[in-house]
């Protein structure tokens, strides 16, 4: 399945472009560890910067957290797109660099956190602006440091020249309720059709739904919940593995942590966790059980992980995300 884009995003894609990276110059030098073939990689860094005559740098090497801060340094990169994946190797890795000449990073596919969006400032040395976009409608909402205040946790606000709500399941606009993320149309980067298909249940009304959770506040910052099929059903509660992921990366054994719903027969859904470990760190008992005493201590009892398994590496797609289906069919 493809989404039809129209010639107009390429113009489109400037807005969010000059407000992550903090309104960039020719003078500028731009890297990203992103796949060209996914959209992250081609219009939220290549056609952009070539717009604005930019060097861009670029490498065939697998990601390597170390490698990538001596990239860095070494090609004297200002701009960089990092998805929040890379930076979590980054920081597992203790990564970090006095010699970096970067000025503003943009992050986005993921929640990255307070804790992370913390450590990469104080390692990585600049600002970075989280922002959130699809294929569908991409660059929509972001945040500008320089412009107006980061609120951490947010992907921030609607960026100019777009239009995004949260919808609830009965198609009202919501405010301080998880519902859908919504688009209006017609936008100027939002996709024509998917290809050879109708695509009609993607709408409702002028506004394209992105399958996406999360909640708009009153002051229209918003805040992502989870993919709609991520979403943890537990004894009526709507649960979202962005915060309890969030949580269990704020313990300092651990290096990365996914979480899903697993089948309970009580409850409906429990959140299961999957968890690699940092360096000098094995798996035990008292581990586990210490890991859930510190997400019980941050978060609603019916968040805390019933069960967690210990993983080398998890899952992830070319793009960097964690592929949150292959866990749910990890034990089946």
């Amino acid at each position: 399945m493809g989404a039809l884009l129209p010639h107009r995003s390429l113009l489109g894609h400037l807005t969010g472009f000059d407000c992550y990276y903090e309104f960039p110059s020719p003078d500028d030098i731009i890297w990203t560890p992103a796949d060209w073939a996914w959209i992250g990689g081609l219009m939220d860094v290549l056609i952009p910067a070539w717009y604005y005559g930019m060097t861009v740098v670029t490498t065939d090497a697998d990601f390597d957290p170390v490698g990538a801060i001596r990239l860095m340094a070494d090609e004297q990169v200002t701009l960089a797109f990092l998805p929040p994946t890379a930076l979590k190797m980054m920081r597992a890795a203790d990564a970090g660099s006095p010699d970096l000449a970067l000025r503003a990073i943009f992050t986005g596919g993921e929640p990255l956190g307070a804790e992370l969006l913390e450590w990469s400032r104080s390692h990585l040395g600049c600002h970075i602006n989280e922002g959130y976009g699809q294929t569908e409608a991409n660059l929509v909402v972001g945040n500008c440091n320089s412009v107006w205040p980061t609120r951490p946790g947010s992907m921030g606000r609607p960026l100019p020249g777009h239009e995004v709500a949260v919808f609830s399941d009965q198609g009202e606009r919501v405010l301080g309720e998880i519902g859908e993320i919504c688009v209006r149309t017609p936008d100027p980067v939002t996709m024509l059709r998917y290809w050879n298909q109708d695509g009609t249940d993607k709408y409702r009304g002028p506004w394209l739904r992105t399958g996406d959770l999360g909640t708009e506040d009153t002051d229209g910052y918003l805040w992502f919940s989870s993919r709609k099929d991520d979403v943890i059903m537990s004894m009526g509660y709507r649960i979202g593995p962005g915060e309890i992921e969030e949580s269990l990366l704020g313990h300092p054994a651990v290096a990365m942590a996914a979480v899903v719903g697993e089948p309970d027969e009580m409850r409906g859904q429990v959140p299961a966790a999957y968890v690699v470990l940092r360096e000098g760190h094995q798996p035990s008992p008292n581990l586990t059980a210490e890991l859930q005493h510190h997400v019980r201590t941050r978060l609603a009892g019916h968040e805390v992980p019933r069960s967690i398994t210990y993983v080398d590496a998890l899952p992830r797609t070319t793009t960097g995300k964690i592929m949150r289906r292959a866990l749910r069919t990890h034990d089946q």
